[in-house]
């Protein structure tokens, strides 16, 4: 086996299982491995490269499983994307012009058109990263995370006209043949019915991404990686294709690993490249300002604008194909794709300090950040009240729903369920559930939540653990006897996790299903041998 392969895998764990420790996320570990390796000697290769970008392209896939297409065309995506790239290059331009002005370091070689390339590059953030850090927490449904989603898409088709722009290359006439993709949903979404949920749902996932998507749409001339995002965007609506997202799940990830080992291995940098990446590290934080105060500008609360900011603060990737296009026609020297590939790596070390931290920043700042929320909320981003309500089902998913319909039957309208997705909260109503629209992982819904007496049950029903027990913590926080909480779980460390935070029951999925389909088919059993002519001899 190649030993170069196993010192690469051996050194991506190590670093990555020491930030780990440290309580930071692994890919701060893996970009770090990367200038390891690199210090060390090592190149990125064409083959790392490759699956590098096979893990993009099954990123922006898998977005596409989960996007609805309804969150482009609101304002605040579309609106707040070209608002804040206009305010980013407006600001870089100036900022750098002054830096050329007083002929300090590379600055002071940059023409006017290098100027506004760099300030271009650096108003983008980075898709791989922002997805990766909303997955870590388990909020890419939240509103700010269906926001910055929203926004990361924008950001990608305006790289697309800039990239079609700058090599001089219109796409293909057969370009617009692409228009006619939504003609096919349906042959799509039988041969998805008949793949399955074992080798042959992934092998089509990759059929899909890789050669519907991205090869199909390079071949026309346009961006590989939209390609990929819109063939997602094709199977969203179809019911198996979060599974078909969970089956990519594990390759996605580790194939990511690579993306982050080749920023790492792009180039080895000397002090004056270090300095300059590290003053461009620190503008991020009028990047997260200008993100934060378009947002609000839309009417969204101030936790929900600065979450967002904070998962788009950092540099994107795209700089770095900025950076090295400029390089390759002259437009720019060597220099700059080094500091570029430095500055992408700091912004990711920062954003995710800032997103680990961001609700300890937000309790501490709340009072100055809600100087800027309007009075008149989104109607997505709006408190939440329960009235007179006795029993409240967070998560109303396939759980929750059957935990509602069963507490319904006994308790009536005393039973209220509660949702993050505004759409499934109406389809609920339209069945006559009384349902309201929550995000129980936001914390400043649990700050504006109105919990009457008349509460005496909160069931904890969201698919994973991670919102559970966020939102058993915010209970525990009002220390009420007034109520009681349970819970599910899928496995028994996250069942006695629940039940340190004082929930009392939880009910363990699969051990309850086990049972629950044991108890059936006794009753049933029973039910045979009472009606069998030979029960006595049984």
């Amino acid at each position: 086996m190649d030993t170069t392969l196993l010192f690469f895998i051996g050194t991506a764990f190590t670093f990555g299982m020491i930030i780990n420790f440290i309580g930071l996320p692994p890919m701060i570990g893996f970009l770090l491995a990367g200038f390891a390796l690199n210090l060390w000697g090592f190149e990125s290769s064409e083959g790392l490269i490759a699956i590098a970008n096979l893990g993009v392209t099954l990123l922006l896939f898998t977005i596409g499983l989960k996007l609805d297409l309804r969150t482009l065309f609101k304002a605040e995506v579309w609106g707040g994307a070209s608002i804040h790239i206009a305010a980013c290059i407006i600001f870089y331009t100036l900022l750098l012009f002054a830096l050329k002005q007083i002929q300090f370091s590379f600055f002071s070689e940059l023409n006017i058109y290098g100027l506004l390339l760099i300030s271009f590059a650096l108003s983008f953030s980075s898709t791989v990263f922002a997805v990766k850090i909303l997955e870590e927490k388990s909020e890419t449904n939240s509103l700010y995370g269906r926001i910055a989603i929203g926004i990361l898409i924008m950001q990608d088709i305006f790289a697309v006209l800039f990239l079609s722009i700058s090599v001089a290359k219109i796409p293909s006439i057969w370009a617009l043949a692409l228009c006619a993709l939504p003609l096919i949903r349906p042959l799509l979404f039988k041969l998805l019915d008949r793949a399955g949920h074992g080798e042959l749902l992934v092998l089509y996932g990759f059929f899909l991404a890789l050669v519907v998507g991205a090869g199909l749409f390079e071949s026309v001339g346009m961006k590989a990686d939209l390609g990929a995002l819109i063939a997602g965007m094709l199977l969203a609506a179809h019911p198996s294709a979060k599974n078909m997202a969970n089956a990519l799940f594990n390759l996605k990830e580790l194939f990511l690993i690579c993306f982050f080992l080749t920023i790492g291995l792009g180039g080895l940098p000397h002090l004056d490249h270090v300095m300059i990446a590290g003053i461009l590290s620190l503008l991020l934080l009028v990047k997260i300002a200008l993100y934060f105060l378009t947002l609000t500008k839309f009417k969204l609360r101030s936790r929900t604008a600065l979450f967002a900011s904070f998962s788009l603060a950092n540099y994107s990737e795209f700089g770095l194909i900025v950076a090295s296009l400029a390089t390759y026609k002259g437009w720019l020297s060597q220099d700059w794709l080094i500091i570029t590939a430095i500055a992408v790596s700091l912004s990711f070390i920062i954003a995710s300090i800032l997103n680990k931290y961001g609700d300890q920043i937000y309790s501490r700042y709340t009072l100055s950040l809600k100087r800027f929320q309007s009075t008149r909320l989104h109607k997505d981003d709006r408190p939440v009240r329960v009235g007179d309500a006795q029993i409240l089902v967070m998560g109303m998913g396939r759980i929750g729903t059957g935990a509602y319909d069963a507490l319904k039957l006994t308790f009536g309208e005393r039973v209220m369920g509660i949702d993050y997705n505004h759409q499934t909260t109406l389809q609920h109503r339209n069945l006559g559930r009384r349902v309201i629209t929550g995000d129980a992982i936001d914390s400043d819904f649990w700050n504006k939540l109105q919990l009457t007496d008349n509460i005496k049950l909160i069931l904890l029903t969201m698919p994973n653990h991670n919102g559970n027990h966020f939102a058993a913590e915010q209970l525990k926080k009002i220390n009420s006897d007034s109520f009681k909480v349970a819970a599910i779980a899928h496995f028994k460390e996250d069942q006695q996790d629940l039940y340190d935070l004082g929930v009392s029951p939880v009910y363990n999925m699969y051990e309850e299903a086990g049972s629950g389909f044991a108890r059936h088919v006794c009753s049933e059993l029973k039910l045979i041998l009472n009606k069998s002519h030979y029960k006595h001899e049984l």
